[in-house]
C-alpha cells in the first residue's frame, strides 16, 4: 500500500515537507574546505527553499563548519517553518576522515559552535552524528537530555543506531528521529525503519540514491522509463512510497539536479509499480 503523503509531524509538533535538502555537498572536495564555488553553493541553497524545502539537514562536520556558515549567509533571516538540523559528535582530522568524540565537553563546545554559526537561539533537531564506545553511553546521552533541557535543543535524534541502541536513549528523552544509511538497494537497517514507523520516529535515509544491484537497478530503470522520469527520481519517490515517516535529504550542488531532486513528488508510482520493484 502507498504511504506517498507529502508532509510528517517532526516530534508531533513540526510539519516537514518529506523532501528535504542535505547539505554536505555544499562544501569543499573530500567534505573539506569551502567549496569551488562559493555563490552557486549560496544559489543552491536559496533555490531548495524556493522550491518548497522547509528542512534542511546538516552537521558541524561538514567543512567542517562550513556547510553551517553558508546556510546562515544565504538563508538568515530564516523564514518562518524552515527547519534547520544539525549534528554533532564527529571531529574531522581531515578530507574524507571522520573520527567519533562523545565527550560531553566536546559535545557542549559543538552544540554552543552550531548556535553560533547557525545564528539560532535554540536548534529545532539536532542529532548524535555516532554515539562514541569509548565514552560511556549515559554520559552522551545525558548532555542531551541536559541540552534540551536547557532549551538549546528542542527535539533528539541518533545516526547509525540499531534498535537496541534507540531503545536505550528512549530511557533519557523522546528520539524523534533516525538517520542511518538506507536505500531501495541497501536496505540493512529494515528492522530499524520498522521500529521507528512503529514508535512515531523519523527515519532520515542517507545515500539514499545508492541501487546496491543490477537486478534492481534494471526494476529502476524499467519504472523510470514508463513514468518518463529518471532512475534517482523513482528510487526516491519509492522510498517515500515504502514508509510514512521516511524524511528525504538528497543532497547536491547542482540546481539542475536539485530541481530534478524536487520533481519526485510529481512521479505517481501506481501499487503495481511498487510491488514489481519490491
Amino acid at each position: 500500500m502507498k504511504k506517498n503523503n507529502k508532509t510528517y509531524h517532526l516530534g508531533g509538533d513540526i510539519t516537514l515537507n518529506r523532501i528535504g535538502y542535505g547539505a554536505m555537498r555544499i562544501t569543499g572536495k573530500g567534505i573539506w574546505g569551502m567549496p569551488i564555488d562559493k555563490e552557486n553553493a549560496i544559489n543552491v541553497l536559496k533555490k531548495a527553499v524556493e522550491l518548497g524545502v522547509n528542512f534542511i539537514d546538516t552537521a558541524d562536520s561538514y567543512g567542517p563548519f562550513v556547510s553551517e556558515e553558508l546556510i546562515a549567509e544565504a538563508l538568515h533571516p530564516y523564514q518562518k517553518g524552515l527547519v534547520i538540523a544539525t549534528k554533532g559528535g564527529l571531529e574531522r582530522p581531515g578530507p574524507d576522515q571522520w573520527t567519533p568524540n562523545g565527550d560531553p565537553q566536546y559535545l557542549q563546545t559543538a552544540l554552543e559552535g552550531s548556535l553560533k554559526r547557525l545564528k539560532l537561539e535554540s536548534i529545532d533537531l539536532y542529532q548524535l552524528h555516532r554515539i562514541d564506545g569509548k565514552i560511556p553511553f549515559e554520559d552522551q546521552m545525558n548532555f542531551l537530555k541536559n541540552a534540551h533541557e536547557q532549551g538549546l535543543i528542542k527535539h533528539i535524534g541518533l545516526s547509525e543506531v540499531g534498535v537496541e541502541d534507540i531503545q536505550k536513549a528512549m530511557n533519557y528523552f523522546p528520539v524523534a528521529s533516525v538517520q542511518n544509511m538506507y536505500s531501495y538497494g541497501n536496505r540493512k537497517w529494515e528492522n530499524v525503519l520498522s521500529f521507528t514507523e512503529e514508535h512515531n520516529i523519523a527515519f532520515i535515509p542517507w545515500y539514499p540514491l545508492d541501487a546496491g544491484n543490477p537486478a534492481g537497478e534494471e526494476k529502476l530503470k524499467q519504472i523510470a522509463q514508463k513514468h518518463n522520469s529518471t532512475v534517482h527520481q523513482v528510487a526516491l519517490n519509492w522510498l517515500l512510497n515504502h514508509a510514512s515517516n521516511i524524511l528525504l535529504i538528497p543532497g547536491t550542488a547542482n540546481l539542475n539536479h536539485l530541481e530534478e531532486n524536487m520533481g519526485v513528488l510529481k512521479i505517481e508510482l501506481s501499487d503495481e509499480d511498487i510491488a514489481f520493484l519490491g
